[in-house]
């Protein structure tokens, strides 16, 4: 059972029988003479998105969480809200709704895969990589003479986000895009 003065920012935990991720962590130690050093973290459930802050001694055990990862393909979606997947190895499909992996779907398209979070035998999420190669679908065309530094514009991506690339960024090129900043950071060599 790993300790509370072990979390780092990320580490997922379980409390109280929910999954939860490890959004904002801070330490204190209190001046009075062996008083144990508190860890206070803001949660975020993983199910609901909701958050949640509590405080631990250091030195208190946590339950150890039944977390579990599989390699997923995104398969499909029926209609706006339900997006079906399949376990790359056992070839099982189940389906998430939309409100569960919004953030995610901007970056994923049909065919790519992803690492499904499992808790207690149940999909609960997605989890991307940090950094994913996406192609522009559409974009103005950049103004000539518009040549003052970090001049942006907004590019829709084949996934449907739309984020800001630099004016030189033409319509059909693939870039490199930051997941957890939504910004752009390179092209694709």
């Amino acid at each position: 059972m790993p300790q509370a003065g072990d979390l780092k920012k990320g580490s997922r935990i379980e409390h109280e029988g929910h999954p939860f991720s490890v959004v904002k962590l801070s330490r204190r130690t209190p001046s009075a003479r062996g008083a144990a050093t508190l860890i206070t973290a803001k949660l975020r459930n993983l199910r609901t998105k909701q958050l949640l802050e509590r405080t631990w001694k250091a030195d208190e055990r946590l339950p150890e969480p039944d977390f579990a990862f599989r390699t997923a393909r995104y398969l499909y979606a029926e209609g706006e809200d339900i997006h079906h997947f399949m376990d790359e190895e056992t070839y099982e499909q189940w389906a998430l709704a939309r409100d569960m992996i919004e953030y995610e779907l901007g970056y994923i398209g049909p065919d790519d895969c992803v690492r499904a979070l499992f808790f207690n035998g149940e999909c609960i999420g997605l989890e991307i990589e940090g950094t994913m190669n996406l192609v522009v679908a559409h974009c103005d065309p950049g103004v000539k003479g518009d040549t003052v530094n970090n001049v942006t514009k907004t590019a829709r991506l084949a996934t449907g986000l739309e984020i800001q690339v630099p004016l030189f960024i033409n319509q059909g090129e693939s870039i490199v895009v930051d997941t957890r900043e939504k910004r752009y950071i390179r092209r694709v060599k």
